[in-house]
């Protein structure tokens, strides 16, 4: 079953796509603001996400090119008000998979979403899948096993070990992982690379990522 990140401040837009993508057995979660969504992003996993341009506290387009700057590669639909050839560029550009203008057509929509979800279908392909020891991660599935105890992570958590996975024993400072992983302005003090390296500790087995006292933290291999 297929989960769909609603991005849409309407609450009678918000009602109309969750009632019927409901009724053709997909589970939504509908946000109100681009803050709400990229909060959600770090901590639910998606198949599909239809976002509306016009938020009240950030631009759309800024929420897309944020979502992509993290890594996210689920297909984007634009469900949006603003029209013309040069919005519709703009928001292709940026990173959108499909871009559609309000008013629509609910069944239109479903044609796009089923889509996107057919072209976003996991394929074998020799970079699929990272292993270091024996952590491996399917890159496409998007998931990840300690032997073969399959573990649950958060999608922060799992661009976290996808770091640490693609650059073994290499010591990396907070500021890369901020950089890479977060990908957005931080406060300098923050400890938000420390507390998420415990809850990788608590899954992964608390001797694989080692303190590099004072530099980082590094994948023991």
């Amino acid at each position: 079953m297929s989960q769909i990140l609603i991005i849409e401040d309407n609450l009678r837009i918000i009602d109309f796509l969750e009632s019927g993508l409901q009724a053709h057995g997909y589970t939504t979660i509908a946000v109100n603001t681009g803050q709400e969504a990229l909060q959600v992003s770090q901590s639910e996993m998606f198949d599909l996400a239809i976002l509306d341009l016009g938020l009240p506290d950030q631009d759309g387009l800024m929420i897309l090119k944020a979502l992509r700057g993290q890594g996210y590669a689920l297909p984007i639909i634009v469900l949006t008000a603003r029209d013309g050839i040069e919005n519709t560029v703009a928001g292709l550009d940026v990173g959108a998979d499909d871009y559609m203008t309000k008013p629509f057509s609910f069944e239109e929509l479903l044609a796009r979403i089923r889509v996107q979800l057919r072209n976003h279908l996991p394929r074998t392909q020799p970079d699929a899948s990272l292993q270091v020891s024996d952590i491996t991660m399917n890159l496409l599935t998007r998931q990840v096993w300690v032997g073969d105890r399959a573990i649950e992570l958060s999608a922060r958590e799992f661009f976290l070990v996808e770091l640490f996975l693609r650059h073994p024993m290499q010591v990396l400072t907070r500021e890369q992982i901020l950089d890479r992983v977060w990908g957005y302005d931080y406060e300098p003090g923050t400890n938000i690379v420390n507390v998420y390296i415990g809850y990788l500790r608590k899954k992964l087995g608390n001797s694989r990522i080692e303190t590099v006292r004072g530099i980082g933290y590094r994948l023991r291999a």
